[in-house]
């Protein structure tokens, strides 16, 4: 058989060699006296890959078998072969060839195992990163469900009076959940809006839910400054009770409320908060009491964490959005007025599927003449949104905006992301970058988090975080991103667009083809204010700039979807610019030009470019002298660093950090970035062509943190490393080619911590350098790889090994 294949080829070839040794062996084991059990072993692990061995030649094109590693194998089943042929050939007596042959065929039966097992299980984990970049430009959405909100109402329910659509899987799914024994106290979270109570209101209305809890179904108002004493009182007075005593505070309230709860019995009780604002989160565990059957029921705009059963509501799906906003707006035959389907739609689309929003907005539409719907349609496409201060909607919608005096921030923070695009994923990172320079919160980004987090809770926004091992909690935030309905977007827009343009801390533009606003056309040195300044563009734009002068910007968002950008001249002017962040939302990479504009910057410290060429970059470079840290996602960076019109240790002689994330043309770290002495940062990340690190890596003698995770084509670190003596977090996981440690790993005197989970070809005993190590406190691996770490633990005691779960977590991808 000819070994020298390739590609698809291979694949096929190894199926060819698999079935030749199948079939012999078979032959063999019936006739064999000899070798009859060891050929039956290797019979049954044969019978038992067959599966796998017909996926592989199926599927050979695409999983791309590991070249070595397989032709070994087809050479050791070739010989094989021939092996199992000649044992027919031995007479039962001949004891000398048994113990010649035997080992060899034990040898073979082990080599097939450990293939399968380790090789294709490798290669299998591999491949599964790859077709992670297919899946995550997949934007699945499950849409679901809603109906509209009616009065609130006081102890007796009734049900929604008005249309309702979409809740009939929501109230199934509600109703299971709240019926488990073991949930004692359900949350029920959504944005403002969003039908919380018309869903409650229904559910008390269940044939199920009214025969299990019959009268004793009491639902309230909590309210944004509830009075427990008060709604104790009142769910007396449902009752037609009243307390043994007189309440004088909240302890006798709830001492009350016991009884009255034990009074009701035995029939189950379910008690219905809702309602309840931020702050309030203690009154529902006040409520709780240990009585059997006693259910709780809170409904709230922010999901609190410290409640363990939450139920998320989601907003509409289109065709039950559309059947609403029809009913809402009187859709029917004999219609003053029926505006063409399409631009019913788009209306709809902008209502983000929040049943108050298509309830007011079609209701303002209802039997009114063309021209308002000609009018509500224009202002849409100037980029303007259904928001009148007037109406019913922004006053609700704003009291999801009411913070303490000391939370402030968090309310900048949310008017902060109206700066990027619709209907795309926020970087953590980008937002950690602006909120670091404007609210001066730490360069680590954990404040920044906790404010997404704060917003997640109060459903103004939704952060998905990647799943973290124990050293990364703290520490890496490239892979989570930030997302928001498209309204909560408009309303941070609107809330920032309160005062005058020139008068606006943030200013917020979106310019559709070259339509720019007429504020900015109508003055030739338009003077803003702004400490954030954003400017979306689209597919049409020509790059064809009026003046701005922004002389007390910090933070410049561009974001556009053209194959040639240019940055505005105005940029030049901006002395007080800290951060620059460059996104291209189109198809292909995008040329930038203009670079040079940023040499007279004094105060930029960080720029972030997403889907750019960076040869744009690097041919124009200038010294960025004040600049502190460089991001690349997604962008082509071939040989742009080398091919630098000047040395770029001159040009950045502050930076300390670097990251490469999803840049799939990298096979290998540009040499001259090396010489960037002062680097304490290196990430790259999720790059899967690259294949090797020079040697001049060990100049980076300040490093602090490398991480190469996801790198699978990386096949080794170079012994240069051995010089990184400040490293203190060294990360390789999923590194699926490393097959060895550095020898000299241990001359990493300062390393600290060290994730090598998902090194599945790792396997071979560490270099005994690694003793060395006496200031590494953990390391994160997999099982196998934990084994490797038994015998050092007992010379480094102050070591952790921690095992990381085998879990593929999609949730971070868009749903």
């Amino acid at each position: 058989m000819p070994l020298d294949v390739a590609g698809a080829a291979l694949g096929a070839a190894f199926g060819e060699g698999f079935a030749v040794l199948h079939d012999k062996v078979k032959d063999v084991v019936r006739k064999a006296r000899m070798f009859k059990p060891i050929l039956k072993r290797l019979e049954s692990t044969l019978d038992s890959l067959v599966p796998t061995v017909n996926e592989i030649r199926r599927l050979s094109e695409q999983l791309e078998l590991p070249e070595r590693e397989t032709k070994r194998l087809m050479e050791q089943m070739e010989e094989g072969a021939k092996l199992v042929s000649k044992c027919l050939k031995i007479r039962w007596w001949n004891y000398v060839f048994k113990v010649q042959y035997s080992p060899k065929l034990e040898e073979l039966d082990k080599e097939i195992l450990r293939f399968c097992q380790v090789d294709l299980h490798a290669l299998c984990t591999r491949n599964g990163l790859r077709t992670l970049e297919t899946v995550i430009s997949i934007n699945k959405k499950v849409d679901s469900f809603r109906g509209v909100e009616t009065p609130r109402g006081l102890g007796g329910v009734s049900g929604p009076q008005d249309l309702t659509v979409g809740l009939d899987m929501p109230i199934k799914e509600l109703k299971t959940l709240l019926l488990k024994e073991e949930v004692k106290l359900l949350l029920l979270t959504a944005p403002g809006g969003c039908g919380k109570t018309t869903l409650v209101k229904m559910l008390c209305q269940d044939k199920e839910i009214k025969g299990i809890f019959e009268d004793n179904i009491l639902f309230v108002n909590v309210s944004k400054t509830p009075n427990v004493k008060v709604i104790v009182q009142n769910l007396f007075n449902y009752k037609d009770m009243q307390p043994k005593f007189q309440i004088q505070s909240d302890e006798d309230a709830i001492d009350q409320l016991s009884h009255l709860l034990n009074h009701i019995r035995p029939n189950p009780i379910l008690l219905i908060l809702d309602d309840v604002w931020l702050g309030s989160e203690s009154i529902p565990e006040k409520l709780k009491f240990d009585i059997p059957d006693y259910k709780i029921l809170v409904t709230s705009r922010t999901a609190f964490p410290r409640f363990e059963f939450t139920y998320h509501l989601e907003p509409l799906n289109d065709e039950d959005a559309m059947t609403l906003f029809r009913h809402s707006a009187s859709l029917k035959e004999g219609s003053t007025y029926i505006p063409p389907e399409e631009d019913i739609k788009k209306i709809v689309r902008g209502c983000a599927g929040f049943p108050l929003v298509l309830k007011v907005i079609g209701g303002s539409l209802c039997r009114q003449k063309a021209e308002v719907w000609h009018s509500r349609l224009m202002n849409w496409s100037d980029g303007q949104f259904f928001f009148n201060s007037d109406t019913e909607l922004l006053d609700n919608l704003q009291k999801s905006l009411e913070f303490p005096d000391h939370k402030v921030n968090i309310k900048n923070c949310f008017m902060d992301l109206g700066s990027f695009p619709e209907d795309q994923r926020i970087p953590a990172v980008a937002l950690i970058d602006m909120w670091a320079e404007l609210y001066e919160l730490d360069e680590d980004g954990i404040h920044a988090i906790a404010i997404m987090e704060e917003l997640t809770n109060r459903n103004l926004a939704r952060l998905v975080m990647a799943g973290k091992d124990a050293s990364e909690v703290k520490s890496y935030y490239n892979e989570d991103f930030v997302t928001q309905h498209d309204i909560l977007r408009e309303l941070a827009m609107h809330q920032s667009s309160r005062e005058s343009i020139g008068q606006r801390s943030r200013l917020i533009i979106n310019i559709s083809g070259n339509n720019l606003p007429k504020w900015w056309t109508e003055q030739k040195q338009q003077l803003i204010s702004a400490r954030l300044l954003s400017i979306s563009t689209d597919e049409l734009f020509s790059s064809s700039w009026c003046n701005i002068q922004g002389s007390e910007v910090e933070v410049l968002v561009l974001n556009f979807h053209t194959n040639n950008y240019t940055l505005p001249e105005f940029v030049e002017k901006m002395d007080k610019l800290k951060v620059l962040i460059v996104s291209n939302y189109g198809f292909f990479h995008s040329k930038i030009s203009n670079f040079q504009l940023l040499e007279s910057l004094p105060n930029l410290k960080r720029i972030r470019l997403e889907k750019v060429s960076i040869s744009s970059f690097c041919n124009t470079l200038v010294p960025l002298t004040s600049l502190k840290k460089i991001s690349l996602f997604m962008c082509n960076i071939g040989e742009a660093f080398e091919n630098c019109t000047i040395q770029v240790s001159n040009a950045l002689p502050n930076l300390t950090e670097i990251n490469i994330d999803y840049c799939n043309d990298l096979e290998g770290l540009p040499v001259r970035l090396c010489d960037i002495v002062h680097l304490k940062k290196l990430n790259i990340t999720n790059c899967h062509k690259l294949f090797g690190l020079p040697e001049e890596i060990g100049k980076l003698v300040n490093l602090e943190v490398l991480r190469l995770r996801s790198c699978i084509d990386l096949s080794e670190l170079p012994n240069s490393i051995r010089t990184l003596h400040k490293l203190s977090i060294l990360d390789i996981s999923d590194c699926l080619s490393i097959m060895k440690l550095p020898k000299h790993i241990g001359e990493m005197c300062n390393l600290k911590e060290l994730n090598m989970k998902g090194c599945l070809r790792l396997r071979t005993q560490f270099p005994e350098s690694i003793m060395d190590l006496k200031q590494l406190k953990l390391v994160v691996c997999d099982e196998e790889r934990a084994k490797l770490w038994d015998p050092i633990k007992e010379f480094l005691s102050n070591l952790e090994v921690l095992v990381a779960e085998k879990d593929i977590n999609l949730n971070w991808l868009p749903k």
